[in-house]
């Protein structure tokens, strides 16, 4: 069909970004090369906002959360990817996960079915001339990312990101492993937790630092890592007792063999809607296949755990936002052109749908010749794209989650325990008198 924009990149923000226009009466070309013989390394199918990592949005708490409260303005602004995530939910405590086949088909769905929306199975090589949306995450494929190079004048910064393992529940052995979620949070039972003593743990470690690690290619050798999504052996490297204190932690989870927190603990989630696969939390990592499965087969409870898949790491690509763009998410050097998602410096499942619902509302708003005012700095929404586009320091930009730094300080003297609550009641405030505007 004849088009109005044209979004390239079917993930997270690219989907969200379509679904907006379509809804405000453009027609859209999403263009998705994957289907068409080509796949990046982190995919696994040909689906639309297909989750590659983590199967959790993380935090649901719109009261004391930054990412629940921006689950909660997208979920106000009729955002998709929110649609269908509450619609495939998982247990995982006071956090939103889903299942991650449902959710990618539900999301695929929605947006084949739409008259607006014509899905087409392409690479794109060259940034187009028409009005456009650049949604194709941090694995750009080479051509288009020469061509975002040659419009910008500015090289493509890059760090690394990793993927985490998968096991098969009926392979986890429940004599040993418990149900419960931290501090008994959401339905009390949401993860499954393996245990493991002092002695265990640091061999474990020991283990994770000597383990044979996948080899970088020449490209990839001085790439940095993103803090959110640190290798666990990197992690290890860091000190014995790193993991203790990162996804390792076994505080507020009481063993029942021995009504006491465990020395250490590790975690998984499900990650499906039938309960049949479990991921492991915090366990993104280079090591090789086969010492994974060596490794953490040594994982009290896991000594028969069969993979589903096992961990990786990818080079993730970005560009110089802060620099690139305008308030409104165009490219200054090529208007015609919005960026949207993690090739933004975004970094998160949500955080890539909420710049995708943005850069789809300012384009839908300038279609229709009119001018969208950016959300309030006070809203998760307007913090996030603030610090994209200009509030950071463009010299040192990287990936960023939202959170309650990104934005203007509550004014006045305040009691800490208030703080997070103040932030999201101002920000609901702010929000609605937005959309009222």
């Amino acid at each position: 069909m004849a088009y109005d924009i044209h979004i390239i990149g079917g993930g997270l923000a690219g989907s969200e970004a379509a679904w907006q226009l379509a809804e405000a009466g453009a027609r859209v070309r999403l263009s998705e090369m994957r289907g068409s013989g080509d796949i990046t390394p982190a995919h696994q199918t040909d689906g639309l906002a297909e989750l590659v990592c983590s199967n959790s949005f993380r935090s649901d708490d719109a009261e004391n959360n930054a990412v629940g409260l921006l689950h909660a303005e997208l979920r106000a602004l009729d955002s998709i990817i929110m649609r269908e995530g509450d619609r495939h939910k998982v247990p995982a405590g006071s956090a939103l996960a889903v299942d991650r086949d449902g959710f990618s088909d539900g999301v695929t769905a929605r947006l084949a079915a739409h008259p607006n929306i014509e899905i087409v199975r392409e690479r794109i090589d060259v940034l187009p001339d028409g009005p456009a949306i650049i949604a194709t995450g941090p694995l750009t494929a080479p051509g288009l990312a020469a061509s975002i190079g040659a419009a910008t004048g500015s090289d493509a910064l890059a760090f690394f990101d990793a993927i985490a393992p998968i096991v098969h529940r009926d392979s986890i052995d429940m004599d040993q492993a418990w149900f419960q979620s931290r501090w008994n949070k959401g339905q009390g039972h949401d993860y499954i937790n393996c245990a493991m003593d002092e002695d265990q743990y640091h061999a474990f470690v020991q283990g994770l630092i000597d383990g044979e690690k996948g080899e970088f290619r020449e490209w990839e050798k001085d790439t940095p890592y993103f803090e959110g999504c640190m290798p666990i052996e990197v992690m290890a490297e860091r000190g014995p007792e790193t993991l203790r204190f990162g996804p390792m932690k076994g505080v507020g989870l009481d063993d029942p063999r021995t009504g006491r927190w465990p020395y250490a603990v590790v975690q998984l989630r499900q990650d499906n809607a039938s309960g049949t696969l479990w991921n492991i939390v915090g366990f993104q990592t280079k090591l090789k296949h086969a010492e994974q499965v060596r490794l953490f087969r040594t994982i009290p409870g896991l000594e028969n755990a069969e993979f589903a898949r096992l961990g990786g790491l990818h080079r993730n690509t970005f560009i110089r936002s802060p620099e690139l763009l305008d308030p409104t998410l165009r490219l200054k050097s090529k208007p015609n052109i919005r960026f949207a998602g993690q090739i933004t410096g975004c970094e998160g499942y949500v955080e890539s749908a909420a710049i995708g619902l943005l850069a789809g509302r300012f384009a839908a708003a300038e279609l229709g010749g009119d001018v969208m005012t950016p959300p309030p700095v006070e809203t998760a929404l307007g913090a996030l794209l603030h610090h994209i586009t200009g509030a950071a320091e463009a010299a040192t930009y990287q990936p960023m989650n939202v959170n309650f730094g990104l934005m203007p300080p509550i004014p006045g003297r305040t009691r800490k325990a208030d703080r997070k609550k103040m932030y999201t009641d101002r920000a609901r405030a702010a929000l609605a008198e937005w959309m009222a505007a």
